[in-house]
């Protein structure tokens, strides 16, 4: 079973991405920032993360490089979840590091798909 971790400062937000990622078998550890992913990334192994890009006190895309900084976050696949859909925050994650950006609304289909392609 793989392990994602997924930062959100939307409680909602976090709860459908922890009710669809459970109910098709992952184990999902939540985050409420990028400062809360961090610490929890380096104390555990996730096998991806997905990370929202407005976050406080960390935003996703600081999140994404402090994570490539990390030896064991170097190959590890990071997706963007999030409302902006803008090409220069794209490039700006893709700059960072992120595998590939999903636009919130999401569709539950399309974010397990995008996560099982990553992780394959």
């Amino acid at each position: 079973m793989s392990k994602i971790l997924a930062a959100d400062d939307s409680a909602s937000m976090r709860q459908m991405v922890t009710f669809t990622l459970k109910g098709a078998g992952f184990d999902v550890t939540e985050a409420v920032d990028g400062v809360d992913a961090l610490s929890k990334a380096k104390s555990g192994a996730f096998d991806l993360v997905l990370s929202d890009v407005n976050m406080p006190n960390m935003d996703g895309i600081e999140l994404v490089k402090n994570l490539r900084a990390l030896p064991n976050y170097k190959f590890t696949p990071i997706l963007m979840l999030t409302t902006e859909s803008g090409t220069d925050r794209k490039m700006a994650g893709k700059e960072a590091g992120a595998t590939g950006w999903i636009v919130k609304p999401f569709n539950p289909e399309q974010l397990l798909s995008t996560i099982k392609r990553v992780l394959d």
